[in-house]
């Protein structure tokens, strides 16, 4: 099995839902574009993932959503050396469709009451719907090791609820463990590494709710 030396999970840059909620009254989620500073972010983290890829081939699994793909373009990576896939069980935690802006802080403190993980949105997506997609992308992405050609580098550009889904599906977090921790930042990375002792470690922790 050829594993990947690492696996690079990224949020997608700020988009115009995350500075104006009222947007999703008008627009869908999944065609929210990124703002002017999501392109900056996104391109400063792209500067970075250049220098970390170097020459090394590259696995790239994108969220259908547009906010990530522009994402993904804002990176600038090498054509020749990514093989990119659209992945819709990436995509973000459904919320329903169009969004009544005050049912939706309604229901957000409400899931803040029952639980991050097992709140399920009316019409939408419960955190557990999100991870047993996730979890099956995995299972995916662990078939598609089996390749003895598998790039040396894997990269998910997705959002902040799949990034900590997917740690906890890989590291077997408890619900409680994930319930402590919060989204990183728009933009940002995380990373599993692969050890000399066959592991996979996270380059650094997500931030936990103060």
């Amino acid at each position: 099995m050829a594993r990947p030396r690492r696996i690079v999970l990224v949020r997608h840059g700020e988009s115009t839902g995350n500075v104006d909620d009222s947007v999703y009254e008008r627009e869908p989620d999944h065609a929210l574009a990124l703002t002017e500073r999501g392109r900056r972010q996104a391109e400063a983290t792209g500067e970075q993932l250049r220098e970390l890829f170097g020459d090394e081939h590259v696995s790239v699994y994108v969220s259908p959503y547009r906010r990530t793909h522009e994402t993904l373009r804002a990176f600038h990576l090498d054509p020749g050396l990514i093989r990119v896939r659209e992945e819709p069980r990436l995509r973000e935690q459904d919320w329903g469709n169009w969004q009544d802006r005050d049912e939706v802080r309604l229901q957000k403190a409400y899931r803040d009451a029952y639980g991050h993980f097992f709140y399920r949105f009316a019409q939408g997506e419960s955190g557990a719907d999100v991870y047993d997609r996730v979890g099956g992308f995995l299972e995916s992405l662990f078939r598609s090791f089996e390749d003895p050609d598998h790039p040396p580098n894997v990269l998910i550009v997705t959002h902040g609820l799949a990034m900590r889904l997917f740690c906890m599906r890989w590291f077997h977090w408890t619900v409680s463990e994930f319930e402590s921790l919060s989204n990183p930042g728009n933009g940002e990375v995380r990373m599993l590494v692969l050890g000399d002792d066959g592991k996979y470690t996270l380059d650094r922790p997500f931030d936990r709710w103060k």
